[in-house]
């Protein structure tokens, strides 16, 4: 065997197998492996993407909580307001009424009393003509004056 005949040999058959695996196997293999590396960079880009969105929505969510916080203490300022304007207006009306009620009693017992006062005016004036009738009836007499003046006294008490 020559040497040189096997070396040229082999030659031929190493460049066909490299024409045949550039022309034929490297191009299948070189497109996976681009697709792959695309694959791996949306994905960093879509990762990227990502944690700039949940940044961004933390910012929202913080911002969103403060504006609630400041909203939930304006609600429950203008609630302590209008509900110390309603205790307000209760206190007041209170107090009107309850010096309705007073004028009312006053006026109640004042009335009462003059009525009081009336029927025992009127009292006072049947028993006198009672007395005097008494008195008229009888004779004239001191000690049955005394008598009948002392039994209109214990009536009158």
């Amino acid at each position: 065997m020559n040497l040189n005949a096997t070396l040229i040999a082999q030659l031929v058959v190493f460049f066909i197998l490299a024409w045949v695996t550039m022309k034929f196997v490297w191009p299948p293999i070189v497109k996976a492996l681009d697709e792959r590396a695309k694959k791996i960079a949306d994905g960093l880009a879509a990762a990227d993407k990502a944690r700039a969105d949940l940044s961004l929505a933390e910012k929202k969510v913080v911002d969103e909580l403060r504006k609630a916080r400041e909203s939930a203490g304006d609600v429950r300022a203008t609630a302590e307001k209008q509900a110390a304007k309603f205790l307000d207006d209760a206190r007041a009306e209170a107090a009107r009424i309850v010096a309705q009620a007073r004028e009312a009693a006053e006026a109640e017992a004042g009335t009462a009393s003059q009525r009081a006062k009336e029927a025992l005016r009127d009292q006072v004036a049947l028993l006198a003509v009672a007395g005097a009738e008494k008195i008229l009836r009888r004779e004239i007499n001191a000690q049955v004056h005394a008598d009948l003046l002392a039994n209109l006294k214990t009536e009158l008490q």
